[in-house]
């Protein structure tokens, strides 16, 4: 991989992992219509962690916070009870845990299947479009002003464990699901995001053990070319993200997703 393809793959990265119009989508779509080979688990690895120091950039003092807030309960399991029903911060820690279980089982129960619909452009393209009409049907929901419960947390976790299939956006999903429930925007946003990270950390993790595994050669130019472009763009996509939502703008992805979608299902 040269260093302008690195910075391509690492800007798309960084813009569609947060903004509604779904990463896995345009992946598969690039590989198939521009004719891109897939990046290798190398560069996905390193590519992933640029994401993950965003989400760290614009919500470090949360994260802090929510680690803490942990490590005070598992010191006093028995205040866990009374630390849920009074201390906001446990209990999002708490709602985050919770979209982790749908999200987990489906994996488990179908990592195969799923990880063979990348090789289907036409049904990424065809998912598109269920992520514009998710976008669009924002709009019956005008001006939120609910609140996360647990209840609320699991819906959005089915939400994006429906994400994994190519062309599902993830943050698209979660975000526009917490809407339809009546969470306020701005919440509903920062939770999409925030639980993300244990997602993208997972897979990180994953993909990293292959990767030493194999014991790939690293070419260190495109890497952390890429890595610093999917970083910065990723930033940038997270607070552009935010505020469409706080806008209630998420209509204007819903038309990229129909023209990308559409212009796909006619190629292919």
């Amino acid at each position: 991989m040269n260093w302008w393809e690195a910075a391509l793959l690492g800007l798309v990265q960084g813009l569609t992992e947060f903004l509604p119009v779904s990463s896995s989508g345009h992946l598969v779509l690039g590989q198939h219509v521009l004719g891109i080979e897939e990046a290798g688990i190398t560069f996905e690895v390193f590519v992933h962690f640029g994401t993950v120091l965003s989400i760290l950039t614009v919500y470090g003092r949360d994260v802090l916070d929510l680690l803490q807030e942990a490590g005070s309960a598992l010191a006093d399991p028995g205040g866990i009870p009374e630390r849920y029903a009074e201390n906001d911060t446990f209990r999002l820690g708490v709602f985050i845990l919770i979209t982790l279980i749908p999200t987990g089982v489906v994996y488990v129960l179908f990592k195969e299947p799923l990880e063979a619909a990348f090789g289907d452009p036409r049904l990424a393209s065809g998912m598109l479009f269920v992520t514009g009409i998710l976008l669009l049907l924002t709009l019956l929901r005008p001006n939120p002003k609910g609140r996360l419960s647990s209840l609320k947390a699991f819906v959005v976790g089915i939400a994006q464990s429906a994400a994994m299939i190519p062309g599902i956006s993830r943050s698209g999903s979660t975000i526009c699901v917490a809407l339809y429930q009546n969470v306020k925007p701005e919440q509903a946003a920062n939770f999409s995001f925030l639980m993300l990270l244990p997602v993208v950390l997972g897979a990180t993790l994953l993909k990293g053990l292959e990767l030493v595994e194999q014991g790939a050669t690293v070419t260190w130019l495109p890497l952390l070319l890429g890595t610093l472009i999917a970083y910065v763009s990723g930033v940038v996509a997270i607070k552009l993200m935010i505020d469409f939502v706080k806008r209630g703008n998420l209509q204007y992805f819903a038309y990229y997703c129909f023209l990308i979608g559409g212009f796909g299902l006619w190629l292919l």
